[in-house]
């Protein structure tokens, strides 16, 4: 896999200049489209990463990783397909514990605790959320899905079940779409109302930090934009990390960009300057569409 990024990388220095300023000015606009206040400050930091390396058995899959991620933010994670981008995101919460012969090394840490060593992995869950890319409702009514893991941690007083599950619909802005469906199959409504339906699920627990791993890349232009809004209201109460691949999406979405490739972070930093300025060439070529 790396030895073919590095290929595609190589053919990218031979593509005709002349077709970069319409692609970067295309990514510029995107960026432009969100208004940032100059005297915009970074928040806390949430997440800490320090020399971090994971590996799938004898596969390096990320490389001596550095981040801060920080609260209220919104963090994208760009770059090709196998550059390690959701395998970092699944880091978060230890999603990859659940595959045989994975193990990390170095620093991973979530309000200053070791996510892998000083945390329960039930109580990380619940305060580090994941929505995948492909809606992924439970097979029970709506509101059974929202009260799910609430009644797991022990909610089971009915009123204040049914007090969550018209508060995390509402942060998920479906509430006014299905408040009158609330006992159907949560299978049975649209692919983006799906979604949000899984975003408020993960809501119901409430958690600092909302791990999106391509959330609406199975979603239309209309659901997209949606999910899009959602995620800066979002940000005023929670952490959000979203992988994607679409560039003007995390233009208009993002306060802070990562750019992997091969295993590694290339560059980081202000959306806006990533988008207009990058200070590696790699990553000016990604941003395009040379490459990737």
């Amino acid at each position: 896999m790396e030895q073919e990024l590095q290929e595609k990388f190589n053919q990218a220095k031979s593509v005709d200049q002349s077709v970069l300023p319409k692609a970067q000015r295309e990514v510029k606009a995107q960026v432009a489209l969100r208004e940032r206040s100059p005297e915009e400050i970074p928040g806390e930091t949430i997440i800490r990463v320090r020399e971090m390396n994971f590996w799938y058995d004898q596969f390096q899959a990320l490389k001596n990783l550095n981040l801060d991620i920080r609260e209220n933010e919104i963090t994208a994670l760009i770059g090709p397909s196998g550059c390690g981008k959701s395998t970092f995101l699944r880091c978060l919460n230890r999603m990859n514990d659940l595959i045989p012969k994975t193990r990390v090394e170095g620093a991973l840490e979530f309000k200053g605790r070791d996510i892998n060593r000083d945390m329960d992995i039930m109580v990380l869950r619940k305060q580090i959320g994941m929505v995948f890319q492909k809606p992924n409702p439970f097979d029970m009514s709506v509101y059974d899905n929202i009260a799910f893991g609430p009644r797991i941690h022990g909610m089971k007083k009915k009123q204040e079940l049914d007090e969550l599950v018209e508060r995390s619909l509402r942060k998920a802005a479906i509430w006014d779409e299905i408040k009158d469906r609330l006992q159907d199959n949560g299978l049975s409504i649209s692919g983006g109302q799906q979604q949000r339906l899984c975003i408020a699920r993960t809501l119901s627990t409430n958690p600092s930090i909302i791990l999106m791993d391509e959330p609406t890349s199975a979603l239309d232009p209309i659901s997209t934009q949606k999910i899009e809004e959602l995620m800066e209201e979002l940000k005023k109460e929670y952490t959000v990390v979203i992988v994607t691949h679409n560039m003007q999406q995390a233009g208009r979405t993002a306060d802070e960009t990562v750019f992997f490739l091969n295993g590694e972070i290339v560059e980081s930093g202000r959306t806006d300057k990533i988008f207009t300025n990058p200070l590696d060439k790699r990553t000016e070529e990604y941003i395009t569409g040379r490459f990737g």
